[in-house]
């Protein structure tokens, strides 16, 4: 049986074409999954010494499961190019909106919590954040939480940069919270039009807009993304993160076969 590890040129050549790619994820989303996960932030353990940056850039990637799912390979890309990663994400929370939900309440709380702790110990010098399946909220809440993730950002002396989540199958989870989740990258460009120092970057570029079609590059579930979508968004954000922090992405031929496709993450994900 092959795995990512042994597809050689193969792999990168998939990783390569969005349009050609499949994923065999299976569903990971539930309603348990969001409550247990909102204390899953990651958070720098005590007095560790940040990750040394041979280009400058120090890359903190902050969001739910989806952007834990493209983590592996975005750090893969980055550091391959000289950057420093932290993965901040979170299973079933990461939102920075607390909107009334208690599940979004708590776990933005946690979102909170974890950056302070995450800017004074990494010292970012660009804060990413993957608007989330969880940023529930009025347009007003939402607005109001996405400045407060600039001033943040300003206030540490890094960039903010806001990227949409890609389009995800809004099952019966979601679907009550239909209205939020499309107002938040509404919202979200919104809050940084007039912030020199931050951007809102649009994922349908990469993915489009629906979440069934090839492009979108969804797994089973019709939400996350295996190997070949991480690999496809590492290349694709980290060619827009080169263009705003002026470092140059290392070539994708440098990273996309190596050991981050194998991470336990998509391994516990059903990912081949």
């Amino acid at each position: 049986m092959t795995t990512p590890l042994t597809r050689g040129s193969a792999w990168l050549r998939e990783a390569m074409q969005p349009t050609n790619l499949t994923s065999r994820l299976a569903p990971a989303v539930l309603l348990a999954a969001a409550l247990a996960g909102c204390g899953a932030s990651a958070t720098p353990s005590s007095g560790a010494s940040p990750q040394a940056a041979p280009n400058g850039v120090r890359v903190l990637w902050m969001g739910d499961s989806i952007a834990g799912a493209q983590a592996p390979a975005l750090k893969a890309a980055l550091e391959a190019g000289g950057a420093a990663f932290k993965d901040a994400t979170s299973d079933g929370g990461g939102n920075v909106v607390a909107g009334d939900h208690p599940v979004t309440t708590m776990a933005a709380k946690d979102t909170w919590k974890a950056l302070r702790e995450n800017v004074a110990a990494f010292r970012p010098t660009v804060i990413a954040y993957q608007i989330t399946t969880y940023d529930w909220g009025t347009p007003a809440q939402q607005l109001s939480a996405y400045r407060k993730l600039a001033r943040t950002a300003g206030d540490a002396g890094a960039r903010l940069v806001l990227v949409s989540a890609p389009p995800f199958k809004l099952g019966d989870f979601y679907q009550p919270h239909e209205k939020a989740i499309r107002s938040a990258p509404e919202m979200a460009a919104k809050a940084v039009k007039s912030d020199t120092r931050a951007r809102y970057l649009d994922a349908s570029e990469l993915w489009g807009n629906d979440y069934a079609a090839a492009k979108a590059q969804r797994a089973e579930d019709g939400i996350h993304s295996c190997q070949q979508g991480s690999a496809a968004f590492a290349t694709w954000f980290g060619g827009r993160l080169g263009e705003l922090a002026r470092f140059t992405p290392a070539a994708p031929a440098t990273w996309a076969t190596g050991r981050w496709t194998g991470d336990e993450r998509f391994v516990k994900l059903g990912c081949g």
